[in-house]
């Protein structure tokens, strides 16, 4: 009970303390924001100077004043004079980053998207724009992780010099190139001043895609829809002919066989299904074997879907991490080329189950998966589809034979190799 107490007591003491001081920190608020706010202003100035100044730069400053006070300390000549040489030198170093250069950079990709394997290159344009001559630099352009560094000659006024690069693409990636940056430094790096001249720019490795053409290409039954069991009166496949009715369109009505049997006959259509092509592509890495496995099914994908997009039908695409853009082939490829295979809970019958949802009315559904994932998993993928639906499964299995095998209704395609999909596709028509 006397801790209570006590505990009470210190709680009020506090409280009371802090109001006391409330109306101080309130007075003192304006002038911290000043404070702040002149402290931001003096950051803006100093800061770009500060970062001139290299790791190394940053040492030998460091070293310079601990081997100036040791040496007044103790009376050590040799460290005064260490001190010294170290301050000279820094002195020097200023003299290289001294002037300011005034260039006019062009950074031009030839392509901005590309296929894995494909060549990618680009150049760097630049020109002395001052009315005096440029000094030698370095000229930096990071590309991706990496770094591409060009040494820039002595430049007369609007004199120009060009260099070319290529970049490597031996992988679907999403490589930033830039911004290109001069930098001046000295022989020892102890300062370092960067200027930038571009602003960065995207290049898109696509995943490799392969031309599926016409004969593998057929994925519907019928290029005009998949006819279904409801009946329309105005539609484009013909189904048959009935008795006229009151309120027919009269521009239904078959004349020849009506003057034939004496009785009005009008035309019946039968509905069709759009063709409408879904692509659900596993991004669960624990369904593939490797990470060669997964690169293969999303060039399978893009390949498929692509192929859809250049004959202008109906195309939706979906993973486990949300749905893919279809508006047009550079969109589906771009958006193929960010994702990134992760292990995820979703699988493949989770992806098929959004496919039935987000597209209901699909004439086709390719599953597009590794080969981790077991018979009873498809199974399960299969039964997700809507009956009328034709699905396919694709299992893409690096080095592995083509083939073909059914799991109820659900055709599974095995596929050991980009070259090969065109051959599987036709084995799936037949």
């Amino acid at each position: 009970m006397a801790s209570t107490n006590v505990l009470r007591d210190v709680r009020d003491r506090g409280r009371a303390a802090l109001a006391r001081t409330r109306p101080l920190l309130d007075a003192l608020a304006p002038a911290a924001v000043v404070l702040r706010r002149a402290a931001a202003g003096a950051w803006q100035r100093v800061g770009p100077v500060l970062a001139i100044v290299s790791p190394f730069g940053w040492c030998l400053a460091g070293a310079a004043g601990l081997l100036a006070v040791v040496g007044t300390a103790y009376g050590w000549q040799e460290a005064k004079a260490a001190a010294l040489l170290a301050s000279i030198l820094f002195a020097s170093a200023i003299a290289f980053v001294l002037g300011r250069a005034s260039y006019e950079v062009t950074l031009d990709l030839a392509r901005t998207r590309v296929a894995v394997g494909d060549t990618a290159v680009g150049g760097l344009e630049v020109a002395n724009a001052a009315p005096r001559p440029a000094a030698p630099a370095l000229l930096e352009l990071p590309v991706g992780a990496g770094s591409a560094v060009f040494e820039l000659p002595r430049l007369r006024p609007r004199e120009a010099h060009e260099e070319l690069f290529s970049i490597p693409t031996a992988r679907r990636a999403v490589i930033v190139v830039g911004p290109a940056s001069s930098v001046r430094t000295d022989p020892l790096g102890i300062l370092r001043r960067r200027v930038v001249w571009t602003d960065p720019q995207d290049l898109y490795v696509h995943p490799r895609t392969v031309a599926l053409g016409s004969p593998a290409a057929g994925f519907i039954r019928d290029l005009e829809g998949m006819p279904t069991a409801e009946i329309s009166n105005s539609d484009v496949s013909f189904h048959a002919l009935r008795d006229y009715a009151a309120g027919d369109d009269r521009r239904h009505i078959h004349w020849k066989t009506t003057a034939r049997t004496g009785i009005l006959m009008v035309r019946q259509f039968e509905e069709t299904r759009r063709a409408h092509l879904a692509i659900a592509l596993s991004a669960n890495l624990d369904e593939y074997e490797a990470e060669e496995d997964f690169e293969l099914a999303v060039s399978c994908a893009g390949s498929i879907g692509r192929q859809a997009l250049l004959e202008q039908r109906e195309l939706s695409a979906l993973t486990q991490r949300g749905p893919l853009r279809t508006e047009t082939a550079r969109h589906f490829l771009d958006d193929l080329t960010r994702l990134e295979g992760a292990s995820l809970r979703s699988t493949t019958a989770d992806a098929a189950r959004s496919a039935a949802d987000s597209v209901p009315n699909a004439s086709v559904v390719f599953l597009v998966t590794g080969g981790r994932v077991a018979p009873a998993q498809l199974r399960v993928a299969a039964a997700a589809i809507p009956w009328g639906i034709r699905a396919l499964a694709v299992r893409c299995e690096a080095g592995a034979a083509p083939g073909r095998a059914s799991i109820g209704d659900l055709d599974v395609l095995t596929v050991g190799s980009l070259d090969g999909l065109g051959a599987v596709l036709r084995k799936a028509k037949a």
